[in-house]
Formats: C-alpha cells, sequence, structure tokens
C-alpha cells in the first residue's frame, strides 16, 4: 500500500474514533439539559471532534464533507460561547447533522456521493440554529467554506517619500505549556511554532524552571513552556485558530501589549519593535500587560486556567488480518497441546512428576496466551450501540412515533467478529420496536402512557455468554393477529393449536409481516427472518417475550468468542461429543429412586424436589435407537436463558479441555443441535453440540416440561 493510501485509511479510523468521541459528547449534553448540569469542556470536545474532521478532510479534497462539517462547527462554536443554549430542539439538529457527517465519512471512505436533499435540509436547520442566536451576522455561514492557500507577507511600499502608506503592526506574547497529552496524540510544538512564523516576525525563549535532573526525567512528561513574541497585522483570532487542533491539550495564554501597537511606516517601526521584543524575551508573564488574557481551553472564562489533560494511553493500530492469524495460531497451539498431552498419556509417562508439571504449566501458558489474544480482538458494543441510536431516530421520524433510546451495558466485551455481525439483526429488531412495538401517540395516550415511548437496549455478559436484549414499553404482541395473519399467508394450518410462546415464534418465519403495507420500515416479511438466520449462523438463539400492554422484549445469546472455548468431553454411545462447559449447571448420577417415567416415551429425573426432561443424546443424534437405562448414564444437568432446565444423558465423561471452534456452515452446512466442531488431541473430530438447541430438537421436551411442572413433587 502506498504512503498516500496508508494516511486516508487512518485519517479515516481516526475518524471513526472521532465520530464516536462525537456521539458520547452529544449524549452528555443531552443528559445535562434537563438541570442544565451539562459540562462547557463537553461542548469543546464535540467542537473539537467536527474540527478535526473537517481539517483532516480538507487535506483530502472531501469538500462536501468540508462544508457541512464547517457549517456544523458554526453552530458548536456558537454553542460554546455561550450564545445558543442547547435543548431539545437544537440537540435533535444536531444528532442529525451527526448522522449525516457520518454518512459523509463513510462516503468518502468509499469514493461515493451522498445524497444532497438531506444534507440541504438538515444545513438549512444548522444556519437556521445560527441566525437565531445573539452573535449571526448576515454571511457568517458561509465564511471560510472554500479553502484556499494564499501567501502571507508583509506590504512593502514603493515610495519611501509617501507617508500616508502606513502597516499596522502588534505585538503578541503567547505562553505555551503543553501537557503530556500534547505529545502522547501526536502533536509537534515545531509545528505550530512554524505555523506562528507566517503570520509575522517572530522570537521564540523556552522556559525550562520544571525540567528536573536527567535521572528523575520521565519520558512521558512535559516539562518545557514556551514564550512567544510576534509582530503581526493579524488578530488574536488568528493566532488562536494555531492552537485548535490542541486545544484542551495545553495552557494558553495570548496578551496584547497596547503599548507597543503602531501605526508607522515599516522601514523603521519594524525594526524598532522587533529589538523591543527581543530585549523582553524573558519578562514574565505577570510584568507584561494582558487586558484579554484568556485561557486556550474556556473560551469563556478568562482568569480561569485550565487543567493540563491527561494524555491517552498508548495504542498501536494492527491490521485485523494480522490479529486473525494471531488467532488461528493460538488455536493451533492449544490443539497441539492437546495432541501432546495425548501421547504422553499413551506413552504412559504422565505418572511422571517432573513431566506432569512442565505438561500442566505448558496448558496454563497456553490458556493465558489465548485469553491475551481473545483480549486483543475483544470489544466493546458502545459503538454498536451507538450505530442503533441512529436507527432509532430515523425510524422515530419516519414513523411519527416519539421514542427515546436507553442502553445499558455499553462497557460489554465481545468478539469483534460478532459485532460487525450483529448490525443487521440489530437493525431489523430496532425499527421492528419502533415500527410494530410502540403505538401511535393517541392511542399511548388514550392508554395511560407518555406519548414518548421508550426503546432499550442491553447488554450483559451471562453464564459464558452474552445476552443482548431489545425492549420496547409499547403494546405487546397481538397474537390473535398475527396467527390470522399466518393461516391467511398459509404458513400455518387453519386449525392449528398453539401456545403463545409458539405464537410469537411465528414472526420469525420467512415471509411473515403484520404490516399491512409496504414502508420504508417494514411489510416486506424479511426482518425476523434475517434475524434468526444471521443469530444461528454465530452459534446463538434468539427468543422473543411478549406481555399485553406493558410491550416485548428480544433476547439474544450469543457465545463469547468464535475462537476458543472450554468444553467437556463425553462419550455418546461410542461417540465423542463436547458440551460446552459454560451451559453446564451441574453433573450428577441418578439413583434409581429418582427416575419417574412421563408418558410412553420420556423420563423425568427428580433433582431436588424439582423434576427435569431426561435427553438421551445417544437418541438424539441417532446413534441408538432406543434409551439407555438412564441409571447407568451421567447426567449433566443445563439451563437456558430462560432458566428452563433439562438433563443431557451421556455414556460417561472423557476430560474437561479447551477446544478450538471450528465452523461447520462454510465447508458442509448447519446441522441442528450441533454448534460447531473441533480437533481432538487424538486427530479425531468431535461434535460441539447446542444444548437448547438439542434439546428443542429431542421433540417432546417442551410438552414434558409441562407436565413435569404439573407434577412436581
Amino acid at each position: 500500500m502506498s504512503t498516500a493510501n496508508e494516511i486516508r485509511q487512518t485519517f479515516f479510523q481516526e475518524c471513526d474514533e472521532l465520530l464516536e468521541a462525537l456521539d458520547d459528547g452529544l449524549c452528555e449534553i443531552d443528559e445535562g439539559i434537563a438541570d442544565e448540569s451539562f459540562d462547557l469542556e463537553t461542548v469543546n470536545a464535540v467542537f473539537r471532534a467536527v474540527h478535526s474532521i473537517k481539517g483532516g478532510a480538507a487535506a483530502f479534497g472531501l469538500n462536501a464533507l468540508v462544508h457541512f462539517a464547517h457549517q456544523f462547527e458554526t453552530v458548536l462554536d456558537v454553542m460554546r460561547a455561550g450564545e445558543l443554549t442547547p435543548n431539545d430542539d437544537v440537540m435533535k439538529v444536531c444528532h442529525r447533522a451527526a448522522d449525516h457527517l457520518s454518512d459523509l465519512v463513510a462516503a468518502g471512505r468509499d469514493n461515493e456521493i451522498v445524497e444532497g436533499e438531506l444534507g440541504t435540509e438538515i444545513a438549512a436547520k444548522l444556519i437556521g440554529l445560527v441566525a437565531g442566536s445573539e452573535c449571526a451576522e448576515p454571511g457568517n455561514d458561509t465564511e471560510s467554506e472554500t479553502f484556499v492557500f494564499v501567501p502571507l507577507g508583509l506590504p512593502i511600499p514603493t515610495n519611501t517619500d509617501n507617508g500616508n502608506q502606513e502597516l499596522t503592526l502588534s505585538r503578541f506574547c503567547v505562553r505555551f505549556t503543553p501537557s503530556a497529552g500534547l505529545y502522547a496524540s501526536g502533536n509537534d510544538t515545531s509545528l505550530l511554532f512554524r505555523e506562528l512564523s507566517e503570520l509575522g516576525e517572530l522570537e521564540v525563549t523556552v522556559e525550562t524552571d520544571r525540567l528536573p535532573d536527567l535521572k528523575n526525567i520521565d519520558p512521558g512528561e512535559s516539562y518545557l513552556s514556551w514564550v512567544v513574541i510576534l509582530l503581526t497585522e493579524e488578530s488574536e483570532q488568528s493566532l488562536r485558530e494555531v492552537f485548535e487542533f490542541v486545544d484542551g491539550l495545553c495552557e494558553l495564554q495570548i496578551s496584547l501589549d497596547l503599548d507597543a501597537t503602531m501605526h508607522e511606516g515599516p522601514s523603521d517601526a519594524t525594526k524598532d519593535v522587533v529589538d523591543e521584543a527581543r530585549a523582553s524575551t524573558g519578562v514574565p508573564e505577570e510584568e507584561s500587560t494582558s487586558p484579554t488574557m484568556v485561557s486556550a481551553s474556556s473560551p469563556d472564562s478568562g482568569t480561569e486556567r485550565a487543567k493540563p489533560a491527561t494524555g491517552p494511553k498508548a495504542t498501536v493500530r494492527v491490521n485485523l488480518d494480522l490479529v486473525d492469524r494471531l488467532i488461528n495460531m493460538v488455536g493451533e497451539l492449544v490443539i497441539n497441546q492437546a495432541v501432546l498431552t495425548q501421547c504422553i498419556k499413551d506413552a504412559g509417562l504422565l505418572d511422571r512428576g517432573e513431566l506432569s508439571t512442565s505438561l500442566a504449566e505448558f496448558r496454563n501458558l497456553a490458556r493465558d496466551i489465548q485469553e491475551s489474544v481473545m483480549a486483543i480482538r475483544a470489544q466493546s458494543v458502545k459503538p454498536l450501540f451507538q450505530r442503533m441510536a441512529r436507527i432509532v431516530r430515523e425510524a422515530s421520524e419516519l414513523s411519527g412515533k416519539d421514542a427515546d433510546f436507553l442502553t445499558e451495558g455499553e462497557t460489554t466485551e465481545v468478539d469483534k467478529t460478532i459485532i460487525e455481525r450483529l448490525v443487521d439483526p440489530l437493525t431489523h429488531m430496532i425499527r421492528n420496536a419502533v415500527d410494530h412495538g410502540l403505538e401511535p401517540p393517541e392511542q399511548r395516550r388514550a392508554a395511560g402512557k407518555a406519548e414518548t415511548g421508550h426503546v432499550k437496549l442491553t447488554a450483559a455478559h451471562r453464564s459464558g455468554r452474552v445476552l443482548i436484549e431489545v425492549s420496547d414499553d409499547g403494546a405487546g404482541i397481538n397474537r390473535e393477529k398475527v396467527f390470522q395473519i399466518a393461516v391467511e399467508k398459509g404458513l400455518i394450518p387453519g386449525d392449528s393449536i398453539l401456545k403463545d410462546a409458539e405464537i410469537d415464534n411465528l414472526l420469525f418465519l420467512p415471509g411473515f409481516s403484520t404490516a399491512k403495507e409496504v414502508s420504508n420500515l417494514s411489510g416486506r416479511g424479511v426482518g425476523m427472518d434475517v434475524v434468526r438466520s444471521a443469530i444461528q449462523k454465530l452459534g446463538g438463539r434468539v427468543s422473543i417475550f411478549s406481555q399485553t400492554g406493558k410491550g416485548t422484549t428480544m433476547s439474544i445469546s450469543l457465545p463469547l468468542t468464535l475462537a476458543v472455548l472450554d468444553g467437556m468431553v463425553v462419550d455418546v454411545a461410542g461417540q465423542t461429543m463436547v458440551v460446552p462447559i459454560t451451559a453446564i449447571v451441574e453433573t450428577l448420577r441418578p439413583k434409581a429412586e429418582d427416575i419417574h417415567p412421563l408418558g410412553a416415551d420420556n423420563q423425568v429425573v427428580s433433582v431436588r424436589n424439582k423434576l427435569v426432561p431426561v435427553i438421551d443424546l445417544g437418541v438424539v443424534f441417532g446413534h441408538r435407537r432406543t434409551p439407555a437405562p438412564i441409571s447407568d448414564m451421567v447426567l449433566l444437568l443445563v439451563e437456558s436463558d430462560g432458566s428452563e432446565s433439562w438433563a443431557l444423558a451421556v455414556d460417561q465423561i472423557f476430560d474437561q479441555r479447551q477446544v478450538v471452534i471450528k465452523g461447520l456452515e462454510t465447508n458442509y452446512g448447519h446441522v441442528p443441535g450441533v454448534a460447531a466442531a473441533t480437533i481432538l488431541g487424538d486427530g479425531n473430530i468431535a461434535l460441539i453440540i447446542d444444548p437448547e438447541e438439542t434439546a428443542h430438537r429431542s421433540g417432546p421436551v417442551a410438552d414434558v416440561g409441562d407436565r413435569a411442572r404439573l407434577e412436581e413433587v
């Protein structure tokens, strides 16, 4: 890849981080509107994010992005100056502007063109906000939209006898103290001084008072300060623009020496002022006259000094393909460790103390490496949740329903691959929650609810898996309507007798839709079917829980990673299988008196006065025709996310070990009840089962569970 392309790619990666910071800042402002508790620094951070995107976009000629970002930052500049007070209407426009800014960034990355109608509408609203502020002036919204580099220079009179040609020069004293965060973010002070030198005559003096002895120097700290004397025609605002990209990462004070402002011919005046500046470079800050001294990080406060910002943690960007290769190699390491263990066991050397200890250390080291590598790919769901916030806003606008978006568990970490593949299913679920879940405002009023509905997105770790839920406070599922539509579309027979849970699951059938008309949100009957298919490909499950008049919750249960898992290796009718250890609550050998028949072909086991259905894995997967005696088998008690319990009957337990997940879908296809496969230490392939799907595959398990609950002892 060429250097130019690498720089371009880095810019768009930084844009993703800046857009995330932009969304965080806008949400913080939203939360502080009611009690006016939002921090002015938050507004400054939002402004800096948009300004940084604009500056980078200008370097790559992304004019549409530059133009819109300029209009957006104009509004934010007015807001941080205190001349535009954030309220619900203002923030709605800002959120829409942030969404469009994200679209423009994505279009620039893919060399595409965004339709201008929406951008024009949002830009008009931004201009309206500026026009309504106290500082608005005609033409402010279009100022500096076109970036043209113009050489700077001092006008030199051609006729020295003409005393009417005067040059207005001002002397500024700039005191600049960078924080450690300035250097950590890749900035260079020399570049700032170089840009200042383009504005006029420059004298720079470094202050080393805070510099410690060499042995006490911390490479990550900042000890130097600079005093800059600048003789220029430019205004103070021009000087501050030089330091915009480091705003908040330094202490900056700019003072104007009014007594040194000259209105004389350039030849002698320039020399005199420069000589005076050279003589005064060592003058302390308090001895200079400073009626306009302002902290750069707080434009509204002329006396408070900003606290130096702490620098971000050092990071390094690595190609994702390299991380995937590393993960694959770690997987092979785990397999080789299992092979080595098996070879030592077969050779009868496992009893040797030194060899056994070394093998255990090798196993622990392989586990630590695997966990560390997986942590590299682990990513919080926060960026995904932020994308869903936009979906709620768009769906709310299209459906004419007011909806608040709530999140919980944004710091939950999931494998990056899973996060990427969750975008489409979550988008469908969020749109469904707004379009079908929430009632229109008039219906909510009639039901005694607030006109604004709530859509909540949560994430949490539970039993070694990731549970993601989308819930709304709408009317719930109209099961009679769902059943009737399914019959009309020929999806089920008209005489079917279905339970509530079975009717709810009809929503996942291909072609099913409750929408009367096809719209931009729904009506084509593909949404929930896509959700289920996508989740199943990830080795996950999706379920629905609904209460009439109170709302609906859709749950997604996913594995933490797609690479390695802890499993229990078991024997099932002569076949080796793996059960995820996170799904197992306990193991037990049942007593004969604890086993009870239920119906003609089913059995339940009593576990602490609770009857649990027993599922013979050998029968489910076709390895034997009739169930084996339960009293001779080992039972694995497993629970689903919905707190349902089953007892999986296996012939014996071999071992508990880490196994590398190998997907079946790419080369074979989905097998009901089977999540994936793995390679054991002896080279054989073992199937990794999905306990919950296996239980439902067994046929009458649900009926067994219902009947067992009625007959609990």
